[in-house]
């Protein structure tokens, strides 16, 4: 029986591997770290089918290096300790040390994780770690700390179009085909920027078609994802799509839509906790000062299901849901923080005025650090006009968007600044 055919084309070097130039294309950070023939631990972080695992098993080809591979899935403490032991007995016969790529990291529990800790700091492995998940939330500190971390980030349409050209005409099983891709939108659509989707959706139509040519089509390739819709999601990829829906229902404002999406998560065996971590950032992001509040509730929802568990933790995800969907929205902060970081690339690290300068020695002070800043807490209202900006910068970066609660933020600061936050 052939291997499916995301299998078949997955790259053996950089020069075949599509994508995260930001990586790995000339000059860059991981590329340059490969031709050294010298690694450090690293993580790896982005959505599935983008090239995590390929990436890994490349530079072990590469570095010509003992390859050690873990789910952290299947995989214990002892099992940890197995490779561990076995890297220790391989270092010897290897200048490199041996590679130790665990898939899933995140689903590494804390004990699993601190097992790691001795062999990565001493370096008797070199730990390539793979993970869909923030690792700020899932792998602990001192693993982190001891660890590169490297973002991967979904295909762009040119990188899917030469995975697709890449397959018709190279592919040992494809090319003794004729196909011909007359469209390629559904299909870059319904593959969402994941390689591997986008090879089993060509894979599913070109298997279940006879004629020669087969030419692709729009119309060709939604017909067949809707008379089979799973068959392209053979590694649960499915997953990323319901939360998608599920965060773009509360967005919409629409908890009948939220709630049903909600309840595929908790029939699927979704991780509650990986449930509540969006909702906090829902809050944050689309609810945010619209209704504080919003915030406040979903990290409540987040450590009470932290406390009472399953399966009454579902009322608990249902409650916070409910409540989100229902809100106002704003994405004032989520817009304002992002202005904010733009300034900062664009115009570097601007000097701090001296006025707002701490001055903890008397050098500080007889250079005139903090010598005219005015204490807001001395003057009426608690509230005195002085410069917080860099010098020079005068610029808005929090736009209020209409809603009762900021429109009171607003009423207050235009009471305080006057034309400095009057409404555009």
């Amino acid at each position: 029986m052939a291997k499916p055919l995301a299998e078949r084309l997955r790259p053996k070097t950089l020069d075949e591997y599509i994508g995260q130039k930001h990586l790995v294309g000339p000059g860059a950070v991981l590329r340059n770290m490969i031709e050294s023939g010298r690694i450090s631990s690293f993580i790896l972080w982005g959505p599935p089918g983008v090239g995590k695992t390929t990436l890994a098993r490349i530079i072990a080809n590469k570095l010509e290096t003992p390859f050690y591979t873990l789910s952290a899935v299947t995989s214990g403490v002892k099992d940890v300790r197995d490779v561990i032991e076995r890297a220790q007995s391989n270092r010897f016969f290897s200048q490199t040390g041996p590679i130790l790529f665990i898939d899933e990291i995140h689903r590494f529990s804390k004990s699993q994780q601190d097992s790691l800790l001795g062999a990565v700091e001493h370096g008797t492995v070199t730990l390539i770690g793979a993970t869909t998940e923030n690792p700020s939330f899932e792998v602990i500190r001192p693993l982190l700390s001891r660890s590169q971390l490297y973002v991967l980030k979904s295909l762009e349409k040119d990188d899917l179009l030469e995975l697709l050209q890449r397959a018709i005409t190279t592919d040992s099983i494809l090319k003794e085909r004729r196909i011909e891709l007359k469209d390629t939108g559904a299909i870059l659509r319904f593959s969402g920027g994941d390689a591997r989707k986008l090879l089993n959706i060509l894979e599913l139509v070109v298997d279940a078609e006879s004629d020669d040519p087969v030419v692709i089509t729009d119309e060709l390739v939604t017909e067949r994802l809707q008379q089979n819709p799973l068959a392209y999601d053979k590694d649960g990829e499915m997953h990323y799509d319901i939360i998608s829906a599920f965060i773009k229902s509360i967005r919409g404002s629409d908890p009948d839509g939220a709630l049903y999406w909600l309840a595929r998560m908790v029939e699927g065996g979704e991780d509650p906790a990986f449930i509540a971590r969006r909702l906090v950032i829902s809050a944050a992001e689309d609810i945010g000062l619209a209704n504080p509040n919003a915030l406040l509730l979903a990290n409540a929802c987040f450590d009470t299901l932290m406390k009472i568990g399953w399966p009454e933790g579902r009322i608990v995800l249902a409650e916070a849901t409910i409540y989100l969907a229902a809100s106002a929205k704003s994405n004032s902060a989520y817009m304002a923080i992002d202005n904010a970081l733009a300034t900062v690339r664009e115009t570097g690290n601007l000097p701090v005025p001296l006025h707002l300068r701490n001055a903890p020695t008397k050098l500080m002070k007889q250079l005139g650090y903090g010598q005219d800043y005015k204490y807001a807490h001395n003057y009426q209202g608690n509230f005195v006009e002085q410069q917080f900006l860099p010098d020079d910068m005068n610029r808005r970066f929090w736009e209020p968007q209409n809603n009762a609660s900021e429109n009171a933020l607003n009423d207050r600061m235009q009471q305080l600044w006057g034309d400095k936050y009057k409404n555009k």
